[in-house]
């Protein structure tokens, strides 16, 4: 008698792959990846288990063209039969995402967990017992966990383990091949490399780079001595923090056997300069640079090179990967596979969240539980690395009692005075006639507003030579280019005079002889004062940071900033003193008071509803942008429009318009949509098509072609 054989794939050759072949090659695949955080069973059973459904006669019709076929929930339902919640729920989700727990009062036809666990108690699946001749469920134990936060992020972990297992053993099946993807050199050779970077720094030959070698070489002693655990690196502004954070996560990594590197970092314009030093010092082929900027295609005609890094984008499978806040807090909250596939390889890793302090407030307590959960189950060492550090104690104590953060780089390991290389003066109100009055009066300078605005305003009063505007209206590759200039004429000792919006602040390197900042929060101000006499040429007390306050109230975003630092400036007589830098963000986070810090209320959900994957998903959002984006057809970006506008909406097409798309907010998008001033597209796109509006200096107009808005 002939076995019946079930198949799990088909390949374009006419190859055939068994689901015994498929369950067994990805719950091997699956428990390596889950043995980095000590769920090797786990792994396994999910694996074994989520295609079980394909022993149906109904699924094996479905690759021949058949109806399609719930197949997940037959493995899911066999997890739970075993007591094993997690491994169920990743099974559930892991083609459709992860479901919605629900409740036992849910219909057997709903999509939460409980109705499809009631589909299959109530015997609604296709007949799948033909698994139980050739698979065998280990039986594993259950974890425990504190409460439902906790094993939401457990279970979230085991399904990124088990979607990438599958996607890989399915892509090795119809490739007829393993595909080049991620790689790199391991740890040592890696430091290695870092070390031949700086061995130039040594002897230092200048006061300054004293003090940066002193850091660098604590930061890697610190990397041996110290365990994996919380720590913070407080490093001031030109103290050459980037190198010193490497240096210790190469060093520790190397020392307990850590698999990776990852740099969180808020602003797509801090990863593109941070990313290309990285790829400086350890080569192209082991940096990972992955944001909405950056260009990949599996296809790609530039190579393998460029499909071995598409491939790393999916699952982060590299030796050191730079991503923003927004790609890494919403992974860690999501419940689609493709955002949550690369989560596993978040275990032990060092994970460096560069400007800590721009954690938004909004998300401070989720992202805090995300990280102390990484800390605490998954192996990782997360270092907070900014020159500001933010007052977190409180918060980390909650979620994470028994590991208090430990500094990486104390003061008394360097002279704060060194790196004092500017002084305060606080103005009060200034017209914005007399502050551009000020701004030209100097030959050099950099002036930041809170508005845009109060940008296009003084800009227009300065003197025309020399003189530049930035801010989000402009589009990126715009901004790019003028930056460009900037850093020329600065160099060349030309008048370059500079009014921004606070875009410039953060990793953004110019070096102004003086700055004029608006009133901000003490953070803003720091930040500010790093682009003035940031290589430390000029002596302090002629290189002036003035804190003035606009003619016009500053935007509502910015008014318990503003009324934080003012605390703190009226308290402490140098901003950039610890004491200051740690009165302003207590202050600041008093008077956003506690319900703030979750403003969508994430963790009392996954408190009080049974495992709400989808809802998460749909309600976790970094930066809730109300924006809408206008492509700009000019240069380059005339032939990205033009292909969009002949139905072409492959990612790498929206990747490059990017650069090339100017964020507004709704009533300005209104505004330019009623006056004929844009083409909007069948999804939802939008193309300037009155150029006039677009200035070369100022970027797109505040106001439509009617003249009838005129926005913030």
């Amino acid at each position: 008698m002939v076995k019946e054989k079930f198949l799990a794939h088909k390949s374009e050759d006419k190859r055939e792959q068994t689901v015994q072949e498929h369950l067994n090659g990805t719950a091997a695949l699956c428990a390596r990846f889950a043995a980095a955080f000590g769920s090797e069973g786990q792994g396994r059973l999910a694996g074994l288990a989520h295609d079980l459904g394909k022993y149906s006669a109904a699924f094996q019709r479905r690759l021949n063209g058949g109806a399609k076929v719930d197949h997940a929930t037959a493995g899911a339902a066999e997890c739970c039969r075993l007591g094993q919640s997690s491994a169920a729920f990743a099974v559930a989700g892991h083609h459709g995402g992860l479901p919605d727990g629900g409740s036992q009062g849910d219909h057997w036809e709903d999509g939460t967990f409980c109705g499809r666990m009631k589909k299959a108690a109530l015997g609604k699946l296709e007949p799948y017992e033909a698994w139980q001749k050739e698979i065998r469920l280990p039986p594993v134990s259950q974890p425990a966990f504190s409460g439902g936060p906790e094993e939401m992020f457990f279970t979230r972990m085991l399904y990124s383990c088990l979607v990438d297992a599958d996607f890989l053993d399915t892509e090795t099946f119809m490739a007829g091949k393993e595909q080049d993807r991620g790689g790199g050199d391991p740890m040592e050779v890696l430091e290695g490399k870092l070390q031949s970077y700086v061995s130039g720094w040594f002897p230092p030959k200048t006061e300054l780079n004293r003090e940066r070698c002193a850091m660098l070489e604590h930061c890697m002693e610190q990397g041996k001595a110290l365990s994996p655990g919380l720590f913070t690196l407080t490093i001031p502004t030109g103290g050459g923090k980037t190198v010193a954070s490497l240096a210790f996560a190469l060093r520790h990594a190397r020392t307990h056997g850590l698999r990776r590197i990852i740099y969180v970092i808020p602003y797509t314009s801090i990863i593109e300069q941070n990313a290309q030093v990285f790829r400086d010092i350890l080569g192209e082929e082991n940096v990972l640079e992955h944001h909405s900027g950056v260009l990949y295609d599996i296809e790609d005609e530039a190579g393998p090179e460029n499909s071995r890094l598409a491939r790393a984008t999916e699952n982060w499978d590299m030796p050191v990967v730079v991503t923003t806040a927004v790609q890494f807090f919403e992974s860690l909250f999501a419940n689609r596979s493709s955002q949550c596939r690369k989560l596993h390889n978040l275990a032990q890793s060092v994970i460096i969240f560069d400007e800590a302090q721009m954690l938004p407030v909004p998300c401070l307590r989720p992202c805090v539980f995300a990280i102390a959960q990484l800390v605490k189950r998954y192996g990782v060492s997360a270092v907070l690395c900014t020159a500001t550090q933010p007052a977190l104690d409180g918060i980390f104590r909650e979620f994470l009692p028994d590991r208090p953060a430990v500094e990486l780089c104390p003061p008394e390991v360097f002279h704060p005075e060194i790196f004092r290389r500017v002084t305060f003066r606080r103005e009060g109100k200034l017209s914005w006639e007399t502050a551009a009055e000020r701004i030209n009066g100097q030959k050099q300078a950099l002036c930041i507003v809170n508005s845009r605005k109060s940008a296009q305003k003084i800009y227009s009063l300065l003197d025309p030579e020399g003189a530049f505007h930035l801010s989000t209206l402009m589009y990126p590759a715009h901004r790019k280019a003028v930056l460009t200039k900037i850093r020329t004429r600065l160099k060349d000792g030309l008048p370059c005079r500079v009014v921004s919006t606070s875009l410039i602040e953060a990793g953004v390197d110019v070096d102004f002889p003086a700055v004029f900042r608006e009133e901000a929060g003490l953070d803003s101000i720091l930040q500010a004062a790093g682009r003035c006499n940031r290589e430390g040429k000029r002596p302090a007390g002629e290189s002036i940071v003035t804190v003035f306050q606009c003619e016009t109230p500053p935007p509502p975003l910015f008014e318990i900033p503003v009324a934080a630092g003012r605390q703190a400036l009226n308290r402490y007589d140098r901003p950039d003193s610890p004491e200051a830098i740690c009165c302003y963000f207590q202050e600041l986070l008093d008077l956003k008071g506690p319900e703030a810090l979750d403003q969508k209320n994430i963790l009392t959900l996954m408190e009080r509803d049974y495992m709400p994957f989808r809802k998460i998903a749909e309600r976790f959002h970094l930066i809730d942008s109300e924006t809408r984006t206008v492509y700009i057809p000019i240069g380059e970006g005339e032939d990205l429009v033009r292909r969009l506008r002949s139905g072409e909406h492959g990612r790498a097409l929206f990747r490059a318009l990017g650069q090339y798309g100017v964020s507004i907010y709704p009533q300005h998008f209104e505004a330019l949509d009623q006056a004929g001033d844009l083409e909007v597209l069948e999804d939802g796109s939008a193309a300037l098509t009155n150029l006039t509006l677009y200035d070369n200096d100022k970027g797109l107009s505040l106001t439509a072609d009617s003249g009838k808005a005129l926005f913030i």
